[in-house]
């Protein structure tokens, strides 16, 4: 089997912005992202495992690489990536996945942030990278990133993040950190429907909505509940009660003006009891529709797959929080190529297995591998 012209990496991502003196030029393009994916499908998180891994397998890539002066070093891997533009690098991601996808992002679309725990230099006194993923419920994609230099600075980066992605027709999944106006206006704008968690940080939203429906001089006609959902389970020792109720009562709220086609607000009541006690919690979410309360009490769960699917797996299966992996722009960029190798591996239905063990069948089985490769 062969890459082909057209095929997903050489045609999407040839056509990133090139950072080195064209002189210096040793080694193509392609084949640097190519050796560098397929390392990261296989099991090599850093410089040194991706070179390694490129010799241990340097007849293979000769099959369909040009490989003018052999594998790259691990050095030009490492200077590589630190000089590569994450702009540029996004946008062919962003791309790409918009291939997979057909510009459809699925129903529900959350979005959160992780942290690059040891992506910090002591020496410079540079922060750990904040990155904000969006990632694709249905498709189990991400769909993009952004670099943020603190987590308090998510604030700024979701509408640039949700300017660069394809959410049309979605319900954008964001927790409290991402409960403002110019958000939620932002998610109405690219034609999709907002679903936002309300905490403190929102005191005068987080105030009246409480206020609407606990206080005993709320009218029960000023709060009239659309929808009611409870579900009920038992595991692992735990028995939990979860309800749900979709209010109509955006319009009985002052400020509700002030948030964009605010149409109604949702209250999620959990109940636990483990080992005889009992614990209860309340949430608060707005929405720019009326969705029934199982439909919505639904993609509240899920949006938490983001932790458990997409920044779990990058933490397990690839040891995202273990690299120091940090020198210019290669934190971001090499966080880039583990999302493209985690698209592919979830897209993946050759295997019933999980990431890391399909990581370890792609570095045994050649034909795996190319099937990875070519197969998104």
């Amino acid at each position: 089997m062969t890459l082909e012209k057209n095929n997903t990496i050489a045609d999407h991502f040839s056509h990133l912005d090139d950072p080195r003196v064209e002189r210096h030029r040793r080694h193509t393009l392609v084949d640097i992202i190519t050796i560098t994916i397929c390392a990261a499908l296989c099991g090599a998180d850093d410089w040194v495992a991706i070179e390694r891994f490129g010799k241990a397998k340097e007849t293979w890539f000769q099959g369909f690489l040009e490989l003018p002066n052999g594998i790259p070093s691990h050095d030009t891997f490492g200077r590589f990536f630190s000089h590569l533009c994450p702009s540029s690098f996004q946008n062919c991601f962003i791309q790409w996945v918009q291939s997979i996808t057909n510009r459809f992002p699925g129903k529900l679309v959350a979005i959160d942030g992780k942290t690059l725990r040891r992506s910090f230099t002591e020496s410079d006194k540079k922060n750990a990278i904040h990155l904000v993923n969006a990632w694709s419920i249905e498709n189990k994609l991400v769909l993009g990133q952004l670099k943020t230099d603190t987590k308090s600075n998510e604030i700024t980066a979701i509408p640039k993040l949700l300017e660069a992605i394809a959410v049309k027709g979605a319900v954008v999944s964001i927790d409290a950190m991402g409960c403002h106006k110019a958000i939620a206006e932002k998610i109405r704008e690219k034609e999709a429907h907002y679903l936002l968690a309300v905490k403190n940080n929102q005191p005068r939203l987080y105030s009246a909505i409480h206020e609407l429906l606990h206080s005993k001089k709320a009218k029960s006609y000023q709060r009239p509940v659309i929808d009611f959902y409870s579900s009920e389970k038992e595991q692992h020792g735990r028995h939990e009660i979860r309800r749900c109720w979709v209010y109509n009562a955006a319009a009985k709220l002052p400020i509700a003006t002030e948030w964009m086609d605010l149409a109604a607000v949702i209250r999620i009541e959990t109940e636990r009891t483990l080992q005889g006690k009992k614990t209860r919690e309340q949430r608060y979410y707005i929405s720019s529709q009326s969705l029934p309360a199982k439909e919505v009490s639904e993609m509240i769960q899920h949006h938490w797959q983001i932790e458990n699917s997409l920044h779990w797996s990058l933490d397990v299966a690839f040891r995202e929080d273990d690299s120091r992996i940090r020198k210019g722009h290669s934190a971001e960029n090499m966080s880039r190529i583990r999302q493209i190798a985690l698209n592919i591996l979830k897209q993946d239905n050759t295997y019933k297995i999980g990431i890391k063990n399909k990581r370890l069948s792609a570095g045994w089985d050649h034909e795996y591998l190319m099937k990875l490769i070519c197969s998104v």
